[in-house]
């Protein structure tokens, strides 16, 4: 088996990594471990309302599965974090993305909350594993 190999997306990815000194993911062998993603969109500004910040997470996701290998996607993920400010106000919202993405895709997921995430008003954090196929 090779030795890692570190990712990041272009745009806010590559700036993150830069102004955080971090990869946004991970490849060893045939697995894939993405850094926590946030609700920020493509300028790094978060987005308003728990809602729309559980959806872009998610796209945030999507878009560093991408740049890995362009094949990946939530039907590869198997394993999920997810880190909430207030559980009870985004817990639904997770399930609710999870269902609408892969709805007989059912990954291990752990959530907890948190007293504070690392960009300020952010109020959800999703970390995945993912693997590639053959």
């Amino acid at each position: 088996m090779s030795g890692p190999t570190f990712y990041n997306y272009p745009g806010i990815g590559a700036k993150n990594s830069e102004a955080f000194h971090y990869s946004q993911a991970v490849k060893i062998g045939n697995i894939v471990k993405c850094a926590g993603q946030g609700g920020w969109d493509a300028e790094g500004t978060i987005v308003t309302g728990p809602e729309r910040q559980v959806r872009q997470a998610i796209e945030n996701v999507k878009k560093t599965l991408k740049a890995v290998d362009g094949r990946l996607g939530w039907e590869n993920v198997y394993s999920v974090k997810s880190y909430h400010l207030d559980l009870e106000s985004t817990f639904d919202m997770m399930t609710t993305e999870f269902k609408r993405l892969s709805p007989t895709l059912c990954p291990v997921w752990t959530c907890v909350q948190v007293g504070k995430l690392g960009i300020p008003g952010m109020v959800v954090e999703v970390e995945v594993e993912a693997w590639i196929e053959n």
